[in-house]
């Protein structure tokens, strides 16, 4: 059974940065691309950005120019840099294949206060 391992979230002040992990539990990484989701509460699951297996690489226009999604095949491990965080990006993040093809880790909480 796939396990999707997010890490790397925490309290951070406007502005700030944040790097996530996603590692992921057996060794299918390659095959698929992948994607990076958030769910703040009361609102529905969304996707954030997703890089496929060419290196091609999607952002939420919300996120553009702040956020960068690399992955490290030999790892099997997805990332998300997260620079210049707004408020509004406080949310539980987590991985999984473009398309969701794997149950859902347990996220990893970023939250965005002063």
């Amino acid at each position: 059974q796939v396990q999707l391992v997010e890490s790397g979230g925490g309290l951070v002040q406007p502005g700030g940065s944040l790097r996530l992990s996603c590692v992921v539990s057996r060794n299918i990484f390659s095959a698929y691309s992948w994607a990076w989701y958030r769910q703040a509460p009361g609102k529905q699951r969304e996707l954030v950005a997703d890089i496929y297996s060419d290196g091609s690489r999607r952002f939420a226009d919300s996120v553009k120019g702040r956020f960068t999604i690399s992955r490290d095949n030999a790892e099997s491990t997805l990332y998300l840099q997260m620079n210049s965080l707004k408020p509004e990006d406080t949310a539980v993040y987590y991985c999984n294949t473009v398309g969701m093809r794997y149950a859902w880790g347990q996220g990893t909480q970023v939250t965005v206060s002063s």
